[in-house]
């Protein structure tokens, strides 16, 4: 009998069996899913899962659709075919052991003897019971010989897509039960459990620690497959392996680490694996350019002063004079050691702030007061941060890390940006911390000569803060401060000539310490700069996981390749992209007063053009006055190409909904995942920076060590930078500045002023392709 046939007449008694005892206890439906499920474990060879001699309800249950109570109920049904089938494995197996290949041949084994069949019902017939084996000496006994590369019964075959499916092909192909294999690649030395293994063959468990792995690789050779074979089958490519010996690393590092870091790594010698490490670090996690590495060390020193209780537009009623505390103190205390790291500003100075706000941002400027420009809610929060570095450096103490002026929190006020040795003092701070001026400093000055401009300054229409202003030895003396008191509008015309100056000295010498295209200048060199781009998304899709076993991660997949799709179809700032509201499919759009109100755009179905349609008002824009808009709203029907609508249809109706997790629904068409520590779901500057740039940590950046990502010598960047690959591909394109700025919403002049520097390269091959037409022609 051929081991084909021993596997069918066993299953048509084991059906017998189903019929006749299942049947009476369990439904139709049940009973034929418990006789698909024996059918299953004699094709496979395997038994069922058990731990100390006990079947696992619960396992059963998954595979069968049957409810866990109601088959440990039943259990003395079920478990002597269990046990016949655990039986015929067992013995089966010895006498592969124990026979010669043209013996090998045996009947089914009996039921228990507990069970007692009535003579209507077809008895299962027992194996014929073996002799008592004599011993014999240890010189005559032959142990069964392990066969390193088994010969396959079959060489053609169908692929599977699925890794338990594929495994258990290739077990079928070349004869083998688990426990031989599990036999043939696991070492004597190895904590690896069988039943994990049979876990990986049922599909209950997929491999996830390095061991693991390693196990998958000798099986993979084992079958002589290819190399990295059943790991491709994985449903969950994207996932990072776990066991890596990482000690001596934080968890937070290490969990952001293990996703670059190879297989095999803990079997690298030491020296390799600190070069990957180090690479790791340096390229992926940090970015290695010189910015990069100044913001980091930079962010360690934290010396600022917050404005916590500081709000947007309205202003309190009142004469617009600033009060000032009854309990204010004019004595000098000096408590630098207190001033370390970022604090909450004082009252004083947070209803100094404040006010500045709601002058810069309020619809109407208060009776009595004028002003030039508006803030919007970005550039406030920027100025606020801003301000409040410059009143942290000056608060902090002169012996710590950070070597600021040791002024103590409650002589700080606005009445000090008034002097000019406040600012020399801190324009020369920031160079000896960063080693040259930039524009960082050039855009500060240009704050104090706002506010002191005439008619329109806020500090020029404010000579009562100059009552908190205190001598500050070394920067402001009190011959100054009398002065500023006798001659206030005299005080700040002399101000504002000295920072003019200032500004054009300091110009003379910035230097540019970021260069804003050098994380994607692999990407701004290539011939078709979006065509390069473009391979991220394609990484992506490659490494999605499987939806129906892990909902979260394809969620997030699918959301990071929306981000970069959408960013490289419209070309919008991280803002407008960032608050893109969301009308689903079949519900009644936003008007366009409604979203200039917002001042959010909106991504909506299109019945009239069939297809996503993305509109934002003109004012939802930065350069909203731009002569690109002329106030007209931005519109355009996203095209239906790679499969773009079926990722943003299973985005917004299946996707989106797993990532609130039943949280607020902030509207916008991008969420964040609702954690239980992070509970929001609507993104903020830094969240959305953070989303794209781990984006391309994992996919864009190409690694040696493990062959994933997409790009080699691309950094770690922001969404920012996809406008400039937009506009350096029209560029290289077709030599247009005007073409290039209709990618970007913006004027001919302003691309020619940032991404000139991409063009001279290409005219002379622009010019030859035109030429060279005369030549092909003749």
């Amino acid at each position: 009998m051929t081991k084909l046939t021993a596997i069918k007449a066993f299953q048509r008694k084991i059906d017998a069996y189903c019929e006749l005892r299942l049947s009476t206890t369990f439904s139709g439906d049940e009973a034929e899913a418990l006789k698909a499920y024996m059918r299953r474990l004699i094709e496979r060879r395997c038994g069922p899962p058990r731990t100390g001699g006990r079947t696992e309800w619960d396992v059963v249950a998954r595979l069968t659709s049957i409810d866990t109570k109601r088959l440990a109920s039943n259990h003395r049904s079920i478990d002597p075919g269990f046990d016949a089938i655990v039986r015929w494995i067992r013995d089966g197996d010895r006498a592969a052991d124990d026979m010669p290949t043209s013996s090998r041949q045996r009947a089914a084994p009996a039921l228990p003897r507990k069970t007692r069949l009535k003579k209507t019902e077809p008895a299962i017939k027992p194996a014929p019971t073996e002799p008592r084996r004599q011993p014999v000496a240890s010189a005559t006994f032959k142990p069964a010989v392990k066969v390193e590369f088994p010969e396959p019964l079959f060489y053609e075959w169908d692929d599977p897509a699925g890794f338990a499916e594929a495994l258990q092909l290739h077990m079928r192909r070349h004869g083998e039960t688990y426990w031989a294999l599990y036999r043939s690649v696991v070492r004597a030395d190895e904590s690896m459990d069988k039943n994990t293994l049979l876990s990986w063959i049922e599909g209950r468990r997929v491999p996830r620690s390095t061991d693991s792995f390693d196990v998958l690789g000798r099986i993979e050779r084992r079958y002589r497959l290819p190399e990295g074979y059943f790991k491709a089958k994985l449903p969950h490519q994207s996932r990072s392996a776990s066991g890596f010996n990482l000690s001596g690393i934080e968890p937070a590092e290490r969990r952001r680490i293990a996703w670059h870091l190879p297989d095999d790594f803990n079997s690298l010698p030491f020296a390799k694996r600190e070069e990957i490490l180090d690479w790791v670090r340096r390229v992926i996690i940090s970015g290695s350019t010189d910015y990069r590495r100044f913001q980091a060390a930079a962010a360690k020193q934290r010396y600022a002063i917050r404005f916590p209780g500081v709000s947007y537009g309205g202003r309190a009623p009142g004469d617009g004079k600033i009060a000032v505390p009854a309990n204010y103190e004019e004595t000098w205390v000096e408590d630098p050691d207190l001033l370390s790291g970022v604090v909450d500003a004082p009252p004083a100075l947070a209803m100094e702030m404040a006010d500045l706000v709601r002058f810069k941002t309020s619809a109407l400027t208060s009776i009595g007061f004028q002003r030039n420009g508006v803030w919007g809610e970005e550039t406030a929060s920027q100025k606020i941060e801003h301000l409040g570095l410059m009143f942290g450096a000056l608060a902090s103490a002169k012996t710590g890390e950070i070597k600021g002026y040791g002024v103590p929190l409650r002589h700080l006020t606005f009445g000090l940006l008034l002097f000019p040795g406040v600012w020399d003092w801190y324009l020369q701070w920031r160079e000896s911390r960063r080693g040259f001026y930039t524009t960082w400093e050039v855009d500060m000055l240009r704050i104090a000569l706002a506010l002191t401009k005439q008619d329109t300054g806020w500090l020029r229409q404010h000579p009562e803060l100059l009552e908190r202003v205190q001598p500050v030895p070394g920067l402001v003396s009190q011959n100054e401060i009398e002065y500023a008191r006798e001659d206030w509008h005299g005080a700040c015309d002399d101000f504002h000539k000295h920072a003019s100056h200032r500004v054009k000295e300091i110009q003379r010498i910035a230097r540019v310490h970021r260069d804003p295209f050098e994380p994607i200048m692999p990407v701004l060199e290539a011939a078709s700069p979006v065509g390069e781009y473009r391979k991220i998304t394609e990484e992506i899709i490659r490494l999605m996981p499987d939806e129906d076993r892990y909902p979260r991660p394809a969620a997030e997949a699918v959301r990071s390749f929306l981000m970069l799709r959408l960013g490289l179809h419209l070309g919008l700032r991280q803002k407008n992209l960032r608050q893109l509201m969301l009308c689903p499919r079949g519900h009644l759009p936003r008007s366009e007063r409604m979203l200039e109100k917002l001042k959010r755009g909106e991504i909506r179905w299109s019945d009239r053009d069939d297809g996503w349609e993305v509109l934002i008002p003109a004012v939802a824009f930065k350069n909203a006055h731009s002569s690109f808009f002329g106030d007209k709203p931005f519109r355009l029907i996203l095209p239906d190409l790679l499969d773009l609508y079926r990722y943003i249809n299973d985005y917004v109706e299946r996707h989106r909904s797993v990532l609130l997790k039943g949280a607020a629904d902030p509207g916008t068409f991008f969420v964040k995942t609702v954690k239980t520590t992070s509970t929001d779901a609507a993104y903020d500057t830094t969240s959305f920076y953070e989303a794209w740039r781990l984006t391309i940590q994992r996919y864009g950046i190409y690694n040696p060590y493990t062959g994933r990502g997409a790009i080699k010598g691309l950094l770690p960047h922001g969404p920012h930078n996809v406008r400039d690959v937009l506009a350096t591909h029209i560029l290289k394109q077709t030599g247009s500045y005007e073409q290039a700025s209709y990618a970007i919403q913006d004027t001919a002049d302003m691309v020619a002023k940032h991404y000139g520097r991409f063009l001279p390269q290409d005219k002379a091959a622009l010019a030859a392709r035109i030429l060279n037409q005369v030549w092909e022609a003749a």
